[in-house]
């Protein structure tokens, strides 16, 4: 089971991904999901580097 949770709140929006489907259809669901929070990921990172100055992000791995 993959979980998926948006907290949203004034100004603010935390999502949080986690969990793994490996059995159905192949891990094409797992991959999905996977491909479309690495996506968003990398495309705020790509916004961040072009607007240093009105965007800032902060990346940490666990």
């Amino acid at each position: 089971m993959i979980r998926i949770t948006a907290r949203l709140s004034d100004g603010s929006t935390r999502l949080e991904v986690e969990g793994h489907e490996g059995h159905l259809e192949g891990g094409r669901v797992c991959a999905a999901v996977s491909a479309i929070t690495q996506t968003a990921l990398l495309g705020l990172e790509q916004v961040a580097r072009k607007h240093p100055d009105l965007v800032s992000i902060d990346i940490q791995e666990e």
